[in-house]
């Protein structure tokens, strides 16, 4: 064969090897988040190397969530689904039955120190639809500590179906638990300079536990863990007269509740809503939390606000 076709096929043979290698880096891991608290996470510690799909997106709610046949197609064509657990998405089993996916289930919440309702919890829900409503509480993102767990079982789902980006993944998770670090850190800063008796707010439904836990608030709400839940006018005209009683100037709705309850109830104890809360959910890109650390910016500093009041 002549040195001139040799040349030829060998420069040919080269570049369907280049575009072979470069398809195969092209490829991203389809990584499934099932609501977008967990969405964020994951395209943080997954970058440019993870697709990620978001079943209950920006300012959607899990517990009432109805999945649809898209859905099911994109859970049945990915790599790696990641769920919260603790019972908050009760839909997500038969979902990934539907769809017929085989992979690996990353279950965000595994090894963290759950919370179980307090005794005056407990007594709050006797009173109201929430009676019935499991004792773990599903919101364990509420505490930056747990959310740091989070991120590593995040980094350990993806390393395990895409070994290649074990080392990216380890950087990227790395970076963003430093973040975390630095913003509990704000947080504890910031609660600091309100006195104990004063650490006490309202909101709509029972998502800040893990988070009153971790920076020594006490919180209450007209609604349990889900907001499938309804509360009865017994439990209005309750946080009512704890309002007044004890002059709380931090009352709250969330971004997955309707506001008109919240609405009703200060105006009837005389207060002033606080602003909107992030708690199941996000904002939507622009607005005040698109991601996980702009949804702990923007409550802490309401919260605070709130709570400043009434110094």
């Amino acid at each position: 064969m002549p040195f001139a076709i040799r040349i030829f096929w060998v420069f040919l043979a080269l570049c369907f090897a280049g575009s072979a290698t470069e398809a195969k880096a092209e490829k991203k891991v389809r990584a499934i988040a099932s609501f977008s608290i967990l969405g964020d996470m994951v395209k943080n510690v997954g970058g440019d190397r993870v697709e990620v799909t978001t079943l209950v997106g920006p300012n959607g709610d899990a517990h009432v969530y109805q999945p649809t046949p898209a859905a099911a197609k994109a859970v049945g064509g990915a790599n790696l689904v990641v769920v919260n657990g603790l019972g908050f998405e009760g839909w997500m089993d038969r979902l990934i039955q539907t769809s017929g996916y085989k992979g690996p289930v990353v279950v965000a919440s595994q090894g963290i120190k759950t919370r179980e309702m307090t005794s005056e919890e407990k007594e709050q829900h006797e009173h109201g639809a929430a009676k019935h409503e499991p004792k773990i509480d599903p919101h364990a993102w509420q505490n930056l500590s747990n959310g740091r767990i989070y991120v590593e079982n995040i980094a350990k789902g993806l390393s395990s179906v895409d070994p290649d980006g074990a080392a990216i993944y380890k950087a990227n998770t790395d970076a963003y638990e430093a973040k975390l670090a630095d913003l509990d850190h704000w947080v504890k800063a910031e609660f600091a300079g309100i006195p104990e008796a004063k650490r006490r707010m309202i909101t709509s439904h029972d998502a800040l536990g893990y988070f009153g836990a971790a920076y020594g608030i006490t919180i209450f709400s007209s609604m349990g863990f889900s907001t499938e839940s309804e509360p009865s006018a017994g439990d209005i005209a309750r946080l009512i007269k704890q309002i007044r009683g004890e002059k709380i100037t931090a009352v709250f709705i969330e971004n997955v509740t309707d506001p008109r309850l919240m609405e009703q109830v200060a105006k009837e104890s005389g207060v002033t809503l606080g602003g909107e809360l992030y708690s199941d959910a996000l904002s939507n890109p622009g607005a005040a939390a698109p991601t996980y650390i702009d949804m702990f910016k923007n409550n802490v500093t309401k919260i605070v606000a709130a709570m400043r009041k009434g110094l």
